[in-house]
């Protein structure tokens, strides 16, 4: 155990770990295979215990992949649509992609912020909108603004859990991806559930305008055996 913790703190150290780290946040943008999260938290975990590898330099890598990856994606959504590749029309993702849309339109802003924190939620939503047309510029400083705030969110998760275990590394670092998995989940539901409860309330909202418009008018109502189309006399 001794050794694996010396080997992890000396990979840690390595100057190559941003550049790998700089490509698995830019394509957890696009094609998310494990939540770039578990990254983030893990070697949050591990650097507080070696100080390796520095926060601020993991943080601006993370910020600068996580952005790129979803600015990527918003662009392949604009040239290729939603159903170029195979993975794309599987009925799960053309699913997701419909909820996507659906939600873009009604609450854009919201959307794009908090999707940030659904894996593949956020993939879903960068793909539409850029198949949508929602405008880039909009759409790259809600991005940022999510991506500052994830990236925080997660070095936070990490320095937290690796709290936990003061004279093993490893085991910090396990115990900070497996609470971040967790936590994910349980902020995924949430996410989810609120989205599914404001959509909830557009439909009711909807067939409430919907019912008032065709209620008919009282002062339009034919009366038995009067015109109301022509003056009376």
């Amino acid at each position: 155990m001794e050794s694996l913790n010396q080997m992890l703190e000396h990979a840690a150290g390595q100057p190559w770990i941003y550049p790998v780290l700089l490509v698995f946040f830019f394509i957890d943008g696009f094609a998310t295979i494990l939540p770039s999260e578990t990254a983030i938290v893990g070697l949050s975990a591990l650097s507080l215990h070696s100080g390796e590898p520095n926060l601020w330099i993991l943080g601006a890598t993370a910020l600068v992949g996580a952005m790129a990856g979803d600015n990527m994606a918003y662009m392949l959504g604009r040239k290729i649509g939603l159903t170029r590749w195979k993975w794309m029309r599987r009925p799960k993702v053309q699913k997701m992609f419909a909820w996507a849309q659906y939600e873009l339109d009604k609450r854009g802003a919201v959307l794009i912020f908090t999707a940030r924190y659904i894996p593949w939620g956020r993939v879903a939503v960068n793909y539409v909108a850029g198949q949508t047309g929602f405008r880039h510029r909009t759409f790259f400083l809600l991005d940022a603004f999510a991506c500052v705030t994830w990236v925080g969110y997660s070095i936070g998760i990490g320095l937290l859990a690796g709290q936990w275990v003061h004279n093993n590394p490893l085991l910090g670092v396990g115990i900070a991806v497996a609470f971040a998995v967790v936590l994910g989940v349980v902020v995924d539901h949430a996410l989810r559930w609120w989205h599914k409860y404001l959509e909830r309330k557009d439909q009711a909202r909807e067939a409430a305008a919907s019912a008032h418009a065709t209620k008919p008018d009282p002062q339009q109502t034919a009366v038995a055996g009067v015109d109301l189309s022509k003056p009376a006399g």
